[in-house]
């Protein structure tokens, strides 16, 4: 991987953390039983591997 694929990659990652969390905090699971909005720590890494994944489709890769 190249130095700007890891950027755009890291950029996903913290964008969707950021996207995790707030999922968590206006949104979340009254009850407790949601496995992953139930606490910050689960949604946060859950929206850090999707955004990682998703900005990570924009890279292109060399011919």
């Amino acid at each position: 991987m190249t130095k700007k694929a890891i950027m755009i990659t890291g950029i996903g990652i913290v964008v969707g953390a950021i996207a995790g969390y707030l999922y968590y905090y206006y949104v979340g699971c009254a009850s407790g039983t949601c496995s992953i909005t139930s606490k910050p720590l689960n949604s946060s890494l859950y929206g850090a591997l999707m955004g990682g994944l998703l900005f990570n489709m924009f890279v292109k890769t060399p011919k």
